[in-house]
């Protein structure tokens, strides 16, 4: 028969109330009254030897350890989680009972007596209210300094999840379980804040209210800003039933009669590791203590998202060497022992980057997340403070980031994420920010709202994009980036540019639709917009550049035609057409083919601006990996010599070659034909890149003024040129000439100049030679 579990602890047997209480757990299968003075029932019921303990300490009672709720409403909870979790086996709650005992009674003894009986499960001696788990010291004009608000790696980037419906806790009730608070601050009494039991205890006001101000103050002209200023509901919650008590269970209790599917509930606790059955271990969380696991345990079965401090010790405890009273090691998730609470347990890390573990900020495999512990800019009791710190801090920050996540999946997917579910999210190493040294931190992840936001486990941002090539679907890729179908000229203006460029109009992936500009009158341009994201995209700025014909669009040789504003880009990835941008007639160049680069932006992610692009570094992360940045180096010729020319005429395709804009670089120039049977090519360049190639045969014609040479080409293949040194903002004048025998001019064929730099392509022509037009 296996060995029951007893859990002692000791205290010293003066103690400063005047009642002191052990706390009990009867087995599951104890049936007993839940009912004060159940000790009546003991004899009949065989439950233990109880008239020689209590002949020994007169005044000894038993009494309901949850009072915040009648029997039969905590029945119904236990019934619900199970019903709402089914992996949640409910202990019987309604077996836990507090021993009152007077002041003299030796508690050691009494607390052993009992927890010795065959029908007890638990004893220990009640824990009593521990300062909570902080070191606090002593439009929104402070909201510069709250650095946790920040992008990452800094900081949780709320400010990010504000501009997405939902990202700022809307929809989303939230409860803060600690001692006390000024709920009429002028950064919070816009919440009408309410307490839902217990004693207010006005000593830890500063702490109270730096928690909420972390998670909620009111966004106004005034102090700081919350992570979740818009909050459906706030409420509060004292761990203190009565003045000099401490009930955490209770209090949990009673914040899940009011609690709704999905709302957060924050554990602004610490508890003693002596009372937890650990003697000289300092502070640990407060699932650490039986009664208070199984009520945290409830609350996650119930749907309730549950954030627990891992306390804070002079220095920081490991708290996989914590075990409880039967010698089991609770809080190590590698041990056989591990009792799963489905809390999200936080840890606290310095403010600056790279966030290393905080000197006192516990430890170990149960730590889900960590945020800030230092250098917290929130409230106190009447006014503000800038160094709220420890593990509080950093709960009231990963409890922000909860609650935003539950508003994003609320308002976007209609729904709301479980505790798993949450905590798999915020604690994803692939989603957040690391600790500085992760294996000997061991506070996990510090969540990063952007990387979940746009992520594919939520992907709610819009996420808009301008196709490089038909058949782009906006990820970084590696084949044409200068074929946009989606920079579109037209010498008319069209009425409807939707209808006739947008999904459904049938030519959603012809690139062909305008490529030549009409001299001598103005003409128009529309952008073409996608948006693979999860959230629609509104406000979308549209920007187009025209360039002369090059290999390498550098921005230097970008000359602006204008901008559009597309008020809406719905999701579904809808090929979605602005409207047009002007090219006035004395803007356009003398006639002829060009380049033309479009850029596109929304608030959430702005337009990027030509100067970002000097980068020679930058630049190639753009044209590979930036889906809202295009390139249309397409043309469209005729493939015969001009009217009237001699036959063997070759068609000219003159472009530019340009140098980085930053340094010479050595890049190779790469001319791909595919030109039908008989045709002819050559590519005609500067005298002294025939030196620097040592081309030296007869398939070099030099002209006979000695300034440039022409070179047969592959007319079906592939030529390479280069490495060449090309000197920085350099512009060679290359050109292409192809000749197309007459019977073979009634089909397309193609022909493309492209720039490699280490391998990588980062510029590209391509013409399409086809019969006159």
């Amino acid at each position: 028969m296996a060995k029951e579990k007893k859990e002692y602890s000791k205290r010293p047997k003066v103690h400063p109330r005047h009642l002191v209480r052990m706390i009990v757990k009867f087995h599951d299968y104890v049936d007993l009254p839940y009912e004060d003075s159940v000790e009546r029932h003991f004899q009949k019921k065989g439950i233990g030897p109880w008239n020689p303990l209590v002949e020994k300490y007169p005044g000894l009672t038993f009494r309901r350890y949850f009072s915040a709720l009648q029997p039969d409403a905590l029945r119904k909870l236990m019934d619900r989680g199970q019903e709402t979790d089914p992996s949640y086996k409910a202990p019987n709650l309604l077996n836990w009972f507090a021993v009152e005992a007077p002041a003299q009674a030796d508690i050691e003894e009494v607390v052993r007596a009992i927890g010795e009986w065959r029908t007890v499960e638990a004893a220990y001696v009640e824990p009593a209210p521990t300062p909570p788990p902080a070191v606090a010291a002593a439009n929104d004009p402070r909201w510069p300094n709250q650095g946790y608000l920040d992008p990452a790696p800094d900081g949780i980037d709320a400010e990010y999840a504000w501009t997405i419906a939902g990202g700022d806790g809307a929809g989303i009730g939230f409860v803060d379980l600690e001692q006390g608070w000024n709920l009429n601050h002028e950064d919070l009494a816009d919440h009408e804040i309410t307490l839902i039991s217990g004693w207010n205890n006005n000593s830890w006001n500063d702490h109270g209210n730096a928690v909420l101000g972390v998670v909620a103050a009111v966004d106004n002209d005034i102090g700081c800003v919350g992570i979740t200023p818009n909050l459906a509901s706030i409420q509060v919650v004292s761990e203190a039933p009565a003045v000099g008590v401490s009930n955490v269970g209770d209090a949990i209790l009673s914040a899940l009669d009011v609690m709704d599917f999905g709302d957060v509930l924050l554990l602004e606790t610490q508890e003693s590791g002596t009372v937890a059955g650990h003697p000289g271990f300092g502070n640990v969380p407060s699932e650490a203590i039986p009664a208070y696991f199984d009520t945290i345990r409830l609350a996650t079965a119930l749907g309730i998202i549950v954030v627990e401090a891992a306390g804070n010790n002079n220095p920081g405890q490991d708290l996989d060497t914590f075990t409880n009273a039967s010698g089991l090691h609770v809080l190590d998730r590698t041990s056989v022992d591990f009792r799963e609470s489905g809390a999200i347990m936080v840890g606290a890390a310095v403010s600056s980057v790279p966030h290393e573990r905080g000197d006192r900020s516990n430890h170990g495999s149960r730590i889900d997340c960590y945020a800030w512990g230092e250098n917290i800019d929130t409230l106190n009791t009447s006014s503000y403070q800038t160094d709220f710190n420890g593990t509080s801090g950093a709960s009231a920050i990963i409890a922000g980031a909860a609650l935003a996540v539950q508003g994003l999946a609320q308002a976007n997917l209609g729904y709301r994420f479980s505790p798993l579910q949450v905590r798999a999210l915020l604690s994803d190493p692939a989603l957040g920010t690391p600790s500085a040294d992760p294996p000997t931190d061991r506070i996990g992840i510090m969540p990063n709202l952007r990387a979940l936001i746009e992520g594919n486990r939520l992907n709610l941002a819009p996420d808009i994009y301008l196709r490089d090539f038909v058949g782009d679907n906006g990820d970084p890729h590696s084949n044409a980036i200068s074929a946009s179908p989606d920079v579109i000229l037209r010498p008319i203006a069209v009425a409807d540019p939707q209808g006739s460029f947008g999904e459904g109009s049938g030519t959603e992936n012809d690139n062909t639709l305008g490529f030549e500009a009409e001299a001598g009158q103005d003409n128009f341009l529309h952008v073409r917009v996608r948006n693979r994201g999860g959230s629609a995209a509104a406000d979308v700025h549209a920007t187009v550049y025209w360039s002369p014909v090059a290999t390498l669009l550098t921005s230097d040789l970008w000359n602006l035609v204008g901008s559009v504003t597309l008020p809406n880009v719905p999701v579904g990835d809808v090929l979605t057409v602005s409207d047009a941008i002007p090219w006035p007639a004395a803007n356009i160049p003398a006639p002829g083919h060009y380049c033309f680069v479009g850029l596109i932006g929304l608030p959430q992610d702005p337009t990027p601006n030509p100067a970002d692009f000097l980068d020679w570094d930058n630049y190639r992360t753009f044209i590979r990996s930036n889906n809202n940045v295009t390139w249309r180096n397409f043309n469209v010729v005729d493939n015969a010599p001009a009217p009237g020319a001699e036959p063997r005429r070759f068609v000219s395709l003159p472009f530019l070659a340009p140098g980085a804009p930053d340094r010479t670089r050595h890049m190779v120039l790469e001319i791909v034909a595919k030109l039908p049977a008989g045709a002819r090519a050559q590519l005609e360049l500067p005298i002294y890149w025939m030196d620097m190639l040592k081309l030296r045969n007869p398939k070099v014609q030099v002209d006979p003024k000695g300034h440039i040479a022409r070179v047969a080409i592959n007319a079906h293949g592939t030529e390479r040129f280069g490495p060449i040194p090309f000197p920085a903002k350099s512009r060679t004048a290359l050109r292409l000439l192809v000749h197309i025998p007459e019977e073979s001019r009634k089909n397309p064929s193609q022909i493309y100049a492209r720039q490699l730099f280490a391998e990588e392509e980062v510029g590209r022509v391509t013409w399409r030679l086809s019969p006159r037009r």
